[in-house]
Formats: C-alpha cells, structure tokens, sequence
C-alpha cells in the first residue's frame, strides 16, 4: 500500500483554483500590482458580479489574493509577490495561439502595446523589460550565469542612479529572472526589478496607458534610459 503524499491535496486544490477561465482572467488582470473592485473584474471577466462574486471568494480562502471594503465597495488584490510570480510562470507556459486574432482594432493595438511594455506585478516586462535587463547585463550590473545576480558595479549604478533598493525585513531575493511571457526571455524581477519599476513610473520615464498593464516610455524616459544604459530609443518604442 502506498503512502499518498501529504503535499497532494493541497497541489491539487491550489491547481484547481486556477482551472477556471474566469478566476484565470482576475489573476490576470490582478498582475498590474493594484487593487480592483469586484464590479471592475466582473467586467473585464465578462461575468455577472454574482458570478464573479463566489470566484473572488474562493480565491481569497485559497491564499491567492487579499481583499479589503471601503464602505459598499470590495478590493482584492493579489496576495503577494509569490503569488504574482506563480501567475506569470505559468502563464509563460502558454503558448500563445496564433491562430486566435484580435477581435477589434482595439484589441490588436491594446495586445501590440503590452507586447512593447507593461509591468508584471512591481516590474517592467516585454519588450521594455527585455531592452533594460539586456543593457544591465551587457554592462556587468547583472549576471545571469546561476540565475540572476546584481554584481557589485550594479549595486553602485542603483546606488548612482538614485533608485534604492530596500531589503529590510524582506524574503524576497535580491534579483530574480522571470520569464516573459510574450518574449520568451528573462526579465528582471525581484527587489531590484521592483525598484527600478517604480523608480521609472515615479519619475515619469514611464506612464500607464489604457486600462490594462501597458506602459510607455516618454521622451525623458527615452533620454534616460539611453544616458544611464545605452539604450536606443527605438528599443522602447
């Protein structure tokens, strides 16, 4: 007789909250990193708040997200960097069905701009958060050899660059690689990617466009970027 593992159930229960295209679509769209109110994933889902209601709860017993009311109105978000990690990794394992297209002009320039830049969770990801991680790693601030690494020379650059990298009381690494999903490459994640993220989005190199995780880099995100990592600008665009 065979011992059952004591981790199987609780595998088996976590896979079962992401098998379903509705609760997959809510984390999704939660990895922007900000908090939505049950009315604004019942839309973006296409579901009746009721629906969308019953997901939201069993999401939040399982772990997966945090909510909080502010008078009638309920936010979630996702519970951690674990969890916004998870979601990316096992969204990457997707391949992307190219026989699917955009149902609208809209939808094909909404895609087109997450593919250029978006964040995932608290960092930059596709083709903006492959140039950054590119240019780091050409300049021996980062390694990639054994996983992702900041040498000394790139602590001093955040350091010089006025981008800090708070690790107090944090489990969190230092630098992690996190596969993109649309680029199917490393990504910087991680305190550093964190950092850097908003560090972009404070400074207005970068700003939020549309409803989605899409972002833009702006002319002085442009000159920055290229003064403090060489970056061309046409890789931003």
């Amino acid at each position: 007789m065979t011992t059952r593992d004591p981790k199987a159930t609780g595998l088996a229960r976590l896979a079962a909250l992401f098998a379903d295209e509705t609760r997959a679509a809510c984390l999704l769209a939660l990895l922007d990193g900000r908090a939505w109110t049950a009315s604004e994933l019942a839309r973006h889902a296409g579901v009746a708040a009721s629906t969308l209601s019953e997901h939201l709860s069993r999401l939040v017993a399982g772990g997966l997200l945090t909510e909080e009311r502010q008078g009638r109105h309920r936010y979630v978000r996702l519970a951690d960097e674990r969890v916004a990690q998870l979601v990316e990794d096992l969204a990457a394992q997707v391949a992307p069905d190219t026989t699917v297209r955009p149902r609208s002009l809209r939808a094909s320039s909404a895609g087109s701009a997450m593919a250029r830049g978006r964040t995932c969770y608290d960092h930059l990801a596709g083709r903006l958060g492959i140039a950054v991680t590119d240019a780091l790693t050409a300049r021996g601030l980062l390694q990639q050899e054994n996983g992702f690494a900041l040498t000394d020379a790139g602590l001093a650059w955040f350091e010089s660059a006025g981008i800090g990298l708070d690790r107090r009381g944090r489990r969190r690494p230092l630098a992690r690689a996190c596969i993109d999903w649309t680029e199917r490459r490393p990504h910087l994640a991680g305190v550093a990617g964190a950092a850097l993220c908003r560090h972009a989005l404070d400074t207005g190199w970068c700003v939020r466009i549309g409803s989605e995780r899409a972002v833009r880099v702006t002319a002085a995100g442009e000159e920055a970027f290229h003064n403090l990592l060489g970056v061309e600008s046409a890789a931003l665009r």
